[in-house]
């Protein structure tokens, strides 16, 4: 029953017709409790509270089906835009954003042009940006991408995926680079020929990634719900003696919040990520997909008056 809940919220992610359904009612159903608002000066009071419980956090204006050059150019204002207000209200926040939102569907040169925008200006105001990573039929060109911009700015992270089989290759290719890495497991519906089915299979690639990044001597941000896995980075980087500086947790906003206060009371460095925008849904929907627990706030979303 897992498997087909799991598929049958990949498939509504997917429907176009859906989306624009999602955009004209909002957040009513619920994605109020995992979105932090269809602006992001209504998510700014969100990231103050988040900042002053002792949580970093990281940002994404979401963003699904980008077809026009002028609306991947808007989108990447939008990111200028943000990491100003970031700087100007003083948050404690990154920005996340995905390359076909600005453009990686439509040219090389297109995305290129936004990505090398928004580094500047966050170079400028010392924000980091990490490219999220997409489904396996963009990887390769997603980490080819921050592989050449990694070249001309410092302050870029990227994904990598731990269902997919090609990542530990692709984790020994970034070495190189210094790369600051957030590890997670995967949230898009994929093909057995490209990514492990099985979810012990799946954990067990994201402990080796971990475990590699770590021991490499690179900045990692471990990006997991799941106790276990906390569980095993915390003892990894005990018996390593690996400093507490050089990873941390990240968890998405409404999920787990006494894990992540605890973690912090611990000492642990602890990343909020926080997406807004009008076009919420897929995100929303690949969130119920992850875990079936999360439709019980699409249910309060509902009832709720």
């Amino acid at each position: 029953m897992e498997a087909i809940s799991k598929n049958f919220f990949l498939f509504l992610s997917n429907n176009k017709l859906l989306d624009r359904l999602a955009k004209r009612y909002g957040t009513r159903f619920g994605a109020d409790k995992i979105v932090g608002g269809e602006t992001f000066s209504q998510a700014i009071p969100l990231i103050k509270e988040l900042n002053h419980d002792g949580l970093q956090v990281t940002v994404d204006h979401l963003g699904e089906f980008v077809n026009s050059k002028k609306e991947a150019r808007e989108r990447a204002k939008e990111c200028v835009y943000t990491i100003q207000a970031i700087a100007s209200h003083q948050l404690n926040s990154e920005v996340s954003l995905k390359l076909t939102s600005l453009g990686l569907d439509i040219s090389e040169d297109l995305v290129m042009e936004n990505m090398r925008l928004i580094l500047q200006v966050a170079e400028q105001h010392g924000v980091t940006v990490t490219i999220d990573m997409e489904d396996s039929s963009r990887c390769g060109a997603t980490l080819d991408i921050y592989k050449t911009l990694k070249e001309e700015y410092e302050n870029l992270g990227t994904v990598i995926q731990s269902y997919l089989f090609r990542s530990d290759e692709d984790l020994d290719a970034l070495d190189e680079t210094n790369p600051y890495l957030r590890l997670v497991k995967g949230a898009y519906k994929e093909s057995g020929k490209v990514a492990y089915s099985e979810k012990s299979m799946v954990d067990e690639n994201l402990k080796r990634l971990i475990k590699k990044n770590l021991l490499n001597g690179h900045y990692t941000a471990v990006g997991s719900h799941d106790d276990a896995m906390i569980e095993y980075t915390k003892n990894l980087a005990e018996e390593q003696g690996i400093s507490k500086d050089q990873y941390e947790f990240q968890m998405l906003y409404g999920m787990r919040n006494e894990t992540q206060k605890k973690l912090v009371q611990e000492g642990y460095t602890v990343r909020v990520y926080l997406p807004y925008g009008e076009d919420w849904y897929g995100y929303f929907m690949r969130r119920m997909a992850e875990r079936p627990a999360n439709v019980a706030f699409a249910v309060k979303g509902i009832l709720k008056k």
